[in-house]
């Protein structure tokens, strides 16, 4: 509609004019890029080495510094394929009993007698498997993601318990059981196994078709899906790529523990869904960065350690990461109201 002019004993009336917020500062700009985002967790990781430095004298230690990595190792394969979902849109509640289920499959006496190379097969079978289900009932089923994933969590742990008959089965093969003690070059074989997830992950999500696709569709799904793009085979895929990934993490916990058991991974979705929002990525989807949530699984292990350290109470360590949780997420959107 055109804009109305009043005329009054010829003068002219023109409406008041609009208020235009001002442009975003410069500060609210960084912190809103994901370099902003990932420089400010080195910063956090920082002060929280500076406190280790000053309160527990063993922290800036290389066998400390290796134990913070080995434990973020895990943690950090399991984040690797949360970020593709969330990103993607989605959410994946079961990524933890998953990997117990995948642990307790690879390390049977039946599988087991085949050798290494079957029991890892089996691990990124059934990681695989358990992501392809939930794909397909998110995808095809139009089930809401969190609830399929939660089911998939409660089920997992069912057949976890069921294999294995509630006890932990011991890891007798020396080829898996010595991943977790191989150092070459004086660093834990974990830490490799995590570095390259991380390596293929980062180029598969920033350097590929598929990687610009996930952003596509997490951002605007309906769009992506006006454009061509294959939504629902899309969306399967993120959930099988998260899945694969408890299954590499189910190999390491087993090598770590020298056991397979269906009490693995508790909770530690929990742990890689918060690394993934601390790192800045929008739980509706459409950004974030892989970089960024290995950074958040750092300052969580980080803390968990100098806790340990300072022989501090468990329950006071998860009010930590609920504090720390909640101002990343309020700087967040701060950053994108300014």
């Amino acid at each position: 509609m055109a804009e109305q002019v009043s005329v009054t004993k010829g003068q002219v009336s023109t409406p008041p004019p609009v208020a235009v917020s001002p442009p975003p500062g410069r500060a609210a700009r960084m912190l809103d890029s994901g370099a902003g985002r990932n420089l400010g967790l080195v910063a956090v990781l920082v002060l929280l080495g500076v406190v280790g430095t000053v309160t527990a004298d063993t922290f800036l230690t290389t066998a400390n510094l290796l134990t913070i990595l080995t434990s973020a190792s895990i943690i950090g394969v399991l984040t690797v394929g949360v970020t593709f979902v969330i990103i993607g849109g989605g959410i994946d509640l079961s990524v933890g009993k998953v990997m117990a289920l995948a642990s307790v499959w690879a390390t049977t006496v039946a599988t087991q007698s085949y050798g290494p190379l079957v029991m890892i097969f089996c691990a990124l079978a059934v990681g695989a498997g358990a992501g392809l289900v939930n794909g397909l009932l998110i995808a095809y089923g139009r089930i809401v993601p969190f609830i399929v994933t939660l089911a998939a969590l409660i089920t997992a742990q069912g057949l976890a318990e069921r294999i294995s008959g509630r006890r932990s089965q011991i890891v007798v093969d020396p080829v898996i059981a010595g991943i977790a003690t191989t150092r070459p070059l004086g660093i834990p074989l974990l830490v490799y196994v995590f570095a390259v997830v991380v390596a293929l992950g980062w180029v598969l999500l920033n350097r590929t078709t598929f990687g610009r696709r996930t952003f596509a569709i997490g951002g605007n799904p309906e769009a992506a899906r006006l454009a061509g793009l294959d939504v629902r085979r899309h969306t399967v895929a993120l959930y099988v790529v998260s899945g694969l990934c408890a299954g590499i993490a189910a190999i390491m916990i087993a090598s770590l523990t020298t056991t397979g058991s269906s009490t693995h991974g508790t909770l530690y979705e929990l742990d890689a869904i918060a690394a993934v929002i601390i790192g800045g990525t929008l739980l509706s989807g459409g950004r974030g960065t892989l970089i960024g949530s290995i950074l958040g699984v750092l300052v969580f292990t980080t803390i968990t350690n100098l806790f340990v350290l300072n022989n501090l109470a468990t329950e006071v360590q998860n009010i930590a990461k609920g504090v720390i949780i909640v101002v990343a997420v309020l700087i967040q959107t701060r950053a994108r109201r300014d």
